[in-house]
C-alpha cells in the first residue's frame, strides 16, 4: 500500500542533531497518521508514495521542525510558587499559581532550566526549538486509518508531539 493520505505509517527512527548528537530513537515500530497532525510537513514529503521497507534520511531545519528558539519564551519565577521537589526538566502546563509574570503565554508548556535558591528558570520554548534535525526513517508498515483516527487528526500516541505539528508538542 502506498503512502498517501489519510493513512497510518509504523515508523522507526533515529533522530540526531545537525552535530549528529543523538536526540532520541524509535528501536520499535510507533503508529503516526500521514495527513493529519502526527508528522512535521518535511517528513511527510519525504515519505508521500513510499511502501513499507523505505528508508531515508531527512534535515529538517530549525524553520521546518519546531522553529527558532525564541528568548521571550523564557521567564523567572519566585522559588517558593513551586512544589518542594523541583527537578530541572520537570514540565508544567502554564505558569504555576502564584506567578507574578506578565506578558507569557498562559497555556504552553514550561520546562525548568534551572534552579536557584530564590528564582526559578522556565522555557516556553519546545525542547527542540532552535535546532536542526536529522531523522533516518524506516517505514515498518502501512495501513488504512480508522474513521476515529482521520477524525482526531491523530493516531493519538504519546511520542506523536515530537514530530508532530503542534509547536507546544513535548518529547515523551
Amino acid at each position: 500500500m502506498p503512502i498517501t493520505a489519510p493513512c497510518v505509517v509504523a515508523l522507526t527512527w533515529r533522530l540526531e542533531d545537525a552535530q549528529d548528537r543523538f536526540i532520541d530513537a524509535l528501536d520499535r515500530p510507533v503508529e503516526f497518521l500521514f495527513g493529519g497532525d502526527d508528522l512535521l510537513p518535511g517528513v511527510e514529503a519525504a515519505l508521500s508514495d513510499q511502501h513499507t521497507g523505505f528508508e531515508t534520511r531527512v534535515q529538517l531545519e530549525p524553520e521546518q521542525a519546531f522553529g527558532a528558539y525564541d528568548p521571550a519564551l523564557v521567564c523567572f519565577e519566585k522559588r517558593a510558587v513551586f512544589p518542594e521537589h523541583l527537578e530541572c526538566g520537570m514540565q508544567f502546563d502554564g505558569l504555576p499559581a502564584g506567578s507574578a509574570t506578565e506578558g507569557m503565554p498562559k497555556d504552553a508548556l514550561y520546562t525548568v532550566t534551572e534552579i536557584y535558591p530564590d528564582h526559578v528558570v522556565l522555557d516556553a520554548n519546545h525542547p527542540l526549538a532552535g535546532i536542526a534535525l536529522r531523522l533516518r526513517l524506516k517505514v515498518e508498515d502501512v495501513r488504512e486509518a480508522s474513521q476515529a483516527e482521520i477524525e482526531q487528526r491523530s493516531v493519538g500516541n504519546e511520542v506523536v508531539t515530537l514530530l508532530g505539528s503542534g509547536a507546544g508538542g513535548t518529547m515523551h
